[in-house]
């Protein structure tokens, strides 16, 4: 008996790209490269599983042939509401990073937790979005993103070099 509830247990796996330092993680850069690296030779058999069961009338088709069958005609299309819910959350972000100034102080904003949240939830709407978007969506919200992260790092670092400077005076 106590060996079923020890085989019941779960592993959390933190999938963020950063470290609380701002610091990027490899090691999870390099999962997700596995996975999509791994993720079209896993979708090629559901193309012939969807053929197979949709050309045999009662068989029912399984989950993962359902959106591998949408013909062509079918694929996504640009959605002008989409790529301005993307520009709009890269903006805040980027406000956040130091890329724009605070009207009333004429101070950048430099905001690292909130940025990171901001990227998070791109990186979450691009998870959760694979193969729902049109080809210009996924490219704006992998150069938004791309941007992002970039800027985050170099204002990470800068950041963790002034406040060294200023812990030495």
């Amino acid at each position: 008996m106590s060996e079923s509830k020890h085989d019941e247990s779960f592993k959390v796996v933190d999938r963020r790209l950063f470290t609380p330092e701002g610091e990027f993680r490899k090691e999870v850069a390099e999962q997700q490269d596995r996975e999509r690296e791994t993720a079209p030779a896993a979708k090629a058999p559901d193309v012939a599983g969807a053929a197979g069961s949709t050309a045999i009338a009662g068989t029912a088709a399984t989950p993962h042939a359902i959106p591998s069958a949408v013909p062509a005609a079918d694929a996504p299309k640009r959605s002008p509401a989409f790529e301005n819910l993307i520009r709009s959350l890269g903006q805040n972000a980027a406000m956040l990073l130091g890329g724009y100034a605070d009207p009333r102080t004429g101070q950048p904003v430099l905001d690292l937790e909130g940025a990171r949240e901001m990227i998070d939830m791109l990186d979450v709407l691009r998870e959760k979005t694979v193969g729902n978007l049109a080809a210009e969506e996924d490219t704006l919200l992998l150069d938004v993103l791309g941007n992002l992260k970039l800027a985050f790092m170099e204002m990470a670092k800068a950041a963790a070099k002034h406040e060294k400077a200023q812990s030495q005076h």
